[in-house]
């Protein structure tokens, strides 16, 4: 991920240094040109159950492989961010998948025979940083890559391809930013807020605010900047237990060395309400809160390379947003780093870089007990602190599959043991 100054040092021996629209040099992982691939063929391999603490070629536990397609197949030399989406009137379920160079789609309602649709192409130039989130049955797109703006692509096209896989183009282009590390979108109210822009631009690289509820005529709907730089953030329609921000639109941002909240119900006004720090910050990177709102899970990405921890995962006690607390810490049981997580009802999904995706357990959080109950580990050569391995995880199809994006070898789909 990208990283301030602050981390130059430290990282040069892991990173390289580029150039973003700002001007300023920033910290970017290198992936490598031809990373290692399992399966450098076009062939999707098929159902691999999990036994004996493998599924196929891969550690797992409690967690069997329906499904991959290698980068190769994707014509793509690295993966990145992924997301999902179902067509509600038939209930066929779609990937969309991060690449360096463009968003791939792939039917997985029969997931041991997956389709590649083909592929929206990005919207300047290759990149190693894309984000795919989804509103309204489209799909918004935003990467690293200068000048690329937030691409729209209506997902319903997907339903009628013939002869795949073929070029997709977008529907339409928000260029109200250039570069963005992520795209946040809050479905309950139709914004969605790009972070991660220029530093220089006119919110520090915070949040650019944008109406999409009209999702082919997006407008600049106002933004915030006032903590800097905002590497990752969720926003929620508020109706966890503080009641004196019941029915607000509530930011959270990841902000490098802290993390903030923000109303951003007048999107004129945005109004702090805190900032967070905790011991021993490296990178504070993304989080996500647990369905009542009243904790948020936060993940540190250069915690484990800078204190040498095991994958470390911090709990806030959010019972007023005004006065977050930090609960509890959770250290997982390998050196990997910890990248995005999501939470679906009492699990939480850690994409957890080279020790694949790790399940956690989070019914007992409130005493602040987290148990890992399973795992599927697509980097199998290495659980060390580095770059390479899942770099995402879409948990929350109904049908229960959940879907991995490994940077180094492609695209996986898994589901939970019988």
């Amino acid at each position: 991920m990208k990283k301030s100054l602050l981390f130059f040092t430290l990282m040069i021996l892991v990173c390289g240094c580029t150039n973003n629209d700002d001007g300023n040099p920033d910290i970017d992982i290198i992936v490598p040109n031809n990373p290692p691939d399992e399966e450098t063929d076009n062939t999707l391999s098929s159902f691999a159950p999990c036994e004996n603490g493998l599924a196929g070629a891969y550690p797992c536990s409690g967690y069997d492989l329906l499904g991959r397609l290698s980068l190769n197949a994707l014509n793509a030399s690295s993966g990145n961010d992924i997301w999902g989406w179902t067509d509600i009137s038939t209930s066929r379920e779609f990937a969309l998948i991060g690449l360096n160079n463009g968003t791939a789609f792939v039917e997985i309602t029969d997931a041991e025979n997956l389709v590649y649709l083909g592929k929206l192409p990005t919207a300047t130039t290759s990149s190693s940083w894309r984000d795919i989130k989804v509103y309204s049955d489209y799909a918004f797109i935003g990467a690293e890559a200068g000048g690329h703006g937030m691409q729209i692509f209506d997902l319903k096209k997907l339903l009628s391809v013939s002869n795949p896989p073929v070029t997709f183009s977008a529907d339409t282009r928000y260029t109200g930013f250039g570069n963005s590390h992520n795209i946040v979108i809050n479905e309950a109210t139709g914004f969605a807020y790009a972070v991660g822009t220029d530093r220089g631009d006119a919110y520090n690289g915070g949040a650019h605010f944008v109406d999409i509820q009209d999702p082919l005529n997006p407008s600049a709907a106002g933004g915030y900047g006032d903590n800097g730089y905002t590497h990752d953030a969720q926003v929620v329609l508020y109706n966890g237990p503080d009641t004196d921000y019941a029915g607000s639109e509530i930011f959270i941002g990841a902000n490098e060395n802290s993390m903030v909240i923000v109303d951003v119900t007048d999107k004129q006004n945005p109004a702090q309400v805190s900032t967070i720090q905790y011991s021993n910050i490296g990178y504070t990177h993304q989080g996500w809160f647990t369905e009542d709102q009243r904790y948020f899970i936060l993940g540190d990405e250069l915690d484990e390379i800078n204190f040498g921890f095991n994958s470390r995962t911090l709990v806030f006690d959010l019972l007023d947003l005004d006065a977050p607390v930090l609960l509890t810490t959770y250290l997982g049981s390998t050196a990997a780093i910890d990248h995005n997580g999501y939470v679906k009802g009492d699990t939480y999904y850690l994409s957890n870089y080279t020790a694949g995706m790790r399940v956690l357990d989070i019914s007992g959080i409130e005493s602040g007990t987290i148990t890992e109950v399973g795992y599927f580990d697509s980097y199998p050569s290495s659980n060390s602190a580095s770059f390479n391995g899942v770099w995402s995880v879409y948990p929350y199809f109904e049908s229960g599959k959940i879907i991995l994006n490994d940077i180094n070898s492609g695209f996986f789909v898994i589901e939970a043991s019988n």
